[in-house]
């Protein structure tokens, strides 16, 4: 056992709460001690939740350990259901709760002959699944209740709507700009003339659930998220869906060619090629931004991508194909998925790394020294360190990426919202020539240290001073040539006069 101070993905039951808490008056009973109850703060903080979040904490106390706990869980769930009214209840399982071995289903075979609403258990293995596996899990299983539910009361729409309608799978609370994104899917189905028969999880309604199978082909834009969905309603209604993050341009339009042949395989007889040439050629700024001079400024700049699979593979893509970045590092914390990722970014970089190991990706970029990184927020974090500037592009995310204005990064103006981070991501032209000459953020010491701890070597003071003098551009590779060079002599402190001989060494 290893321990963590950064997880990527958190515990499953975290993925549980997030898909209870995005449908509307669906709540959550989470059986866990006191201080696993950190979901409400951290979502009423990031997403700046103004209605109360709709989970309560279960706490397991010594009582509980004394006595058990289904009485506590039975009176918790009936409690809820008599002050909320809620359509639907949601148990999820924690660790403390496979600890115990407790029978969930049967707490809530026994709230569910008093409650009003709906109880179901979370079908999540809490030690093999992630944060991720298990919000796919139970968006699949709540979907699957209520769809089973319809056609056991003869209630379940299955008649498809006059004209082509989507289902978009996926959309989900504490998930990176998915707020933003909603909107720009919503107005990018209008402007193609399809209308949204259903979003979820975000903002909908278990009730509305039964009227799924209605819709012509479901859209599923993020990997982590809808895919089991998905594959349940082509399972129970043979319903084709699209799996193409449309990000970017090159992806926004193979997403709607590949829209185009499903609806025109069900009859519709569309034609989008017009609506992607005028976005691409006359719409778009990110289009006419790639040949302008300042994307030719960018040509062979190199960058280390690390995120969830959609956005990773999505960002490598664009950055390589679109902007003419050499990405040196394409990683994800997506292990379960690592063959799909694979497959997606060979061709757009030199090395793969799959790990959640967040001192892996750090000391793979203090090595790379690339001009930007696009990671997620502890890639922020590493690349403060190093004075490496960093956009963030994926999960986990701190509050600021979390914006107030409309900033999606899906569609032809997520295209958009992604030049500007890109652009604005990177040193340029006169700014470094000016931070070289006045000096500014990359003359401090700090950019020195190791990202990893494992070092058996001392800077002293002189030897410090003389290495900042240093361009930054070529300081890295100088240190680490001067700490090869004092570690074949056995030289443990490094100062202004070994640094010198080092140079005097390799002739510098």
């Amino acid at each position: 056992m290893k321990l963590a101070y950064w997880m990527y993905a958190g515990p499953a039951h975290i993925g549980t709460l997030r898909i209870a808490s995005s449908f509307k008056n669906v709540h959550a009973i989470m059986h866990a001690p006191l201080g696993d109850d950190y979901f409400n703060v951290m979502r009423s903080m990031l997403e700046r939740e103004r209605n109360f979040t709709p989970v309560t904490a279960s706490v397991v106390d010594r009582n509980v350990l004394a006595r058990g706990s289904q009485n506590k869980v039975v009176d918790n769930i009936t409690r809820k259901d008599q002050e909320e009214s809620p359509d639907l209840i949601v148990l999820t399982p924690t660790c403390t709760s496979s600890i115990l071995q407790e029978d969930l289903q049967n707490f809530v075979d026994q709230a569910q002959m008093e409650a009003k609403g709906d109880v179901l258990l979370a079908d999540v293995n809490h030690y093999r699944v992630n944060e991720l596996q298990a919000g796919d899990r139970t968006l699949q299983q709540i979907v699957q209740f209520y769809i089973e539910k319809a056609r056991k009361q003869g209630d379940l729409a299955t008649e498809k709507t006059e004209r082509p309608s989507v289902n978009i799978i996926g959309i989900s609370t504490l998930s990176f700009h998915n707020n933003h994104d909603h909107r720009e899917l919503v107005k990018l189905m209008g402007d193609l003339g399809i209308e949204v028969n259903a979003v979820i999880p975000d903002g909908a309604s278990v009730h509305e659930l039964k009227n799924l199978p209605r819709a012509w082909f479901n859209l599923v834009p993020y990997r982590e998220l809808g895919g089991m969905t998905a594959d349940y309603l082509h399972t129970e209604f043979d319903m084709p869906s699209v799996r193409i993050t449309p990000m970017g341009i090159v992806d926004t339009a193979r997403c709607i060619r590949a829209i185009q042949v499903v609806l025109n395989g069900q009859g519709a007889a569309v034609d989008y090629e017009p609506f992607i040439d005028e976005q691409t050629r006359f719409v778009s700024q990110a289009a006419w931004f790639s040949r302008s001079i300042d994307c030719q400024n960018l040509t062979g700049k190199r960058a280390v991508v690390f995120g969830d699979n959609t956005h990773a593979a999505a960002m490598t893509r664009i950055l390589a194909k679109e902007m003419g970045i050499k990405v040196v590092l394409a990683g994800t914390y997506c292990k379960y998925d690592a063959d799909w990722f694979r497959e997606q970014v060979s061709d757009y970089c030199d090395e793969v790394l799959i790990s959640d190991d967040n001192a892996a990706i750090a000391t793979a970029i203090a090595r790379l020294e690339p001009a930007a990184i696009f990671g997620t927020q502890m890639e922020r974090h590493v690349g403060k360190r190093l004075d490496i500037p960093c956009g963030v592009i994926a999960a986990p995310i701190h509050i600021q990426n979390f914006p107030v204005g409309y900033t999606p990064f899906v569609g032809y103006e997520g295209a958009n919202q992604i030049v500007d981070l890109v652009y604005n991501s990177f040193t340029l032209g006169m700014e470094d020539h000016l931070l070289e000459i006045f000096g500014g953020h990359d003359t401090k010491e700090a950019i020195t240290r190791e990202i990893t701890t494992d070092s058996d070597l001392n800077w002293s003071k002189d030897g410090l001073t003389e290495l900042n003098k240093i361009p930054g551009f070529v300081r890295g590779k100088v240190k680490r040539n001067v700490e090869k060079f004092a570690r074949d002599r056995q030289i443990t402190t490094i100062t202004a006069e070994v640094l010198y001989a080092a140079k005097e060494a390799v002739g510098a």
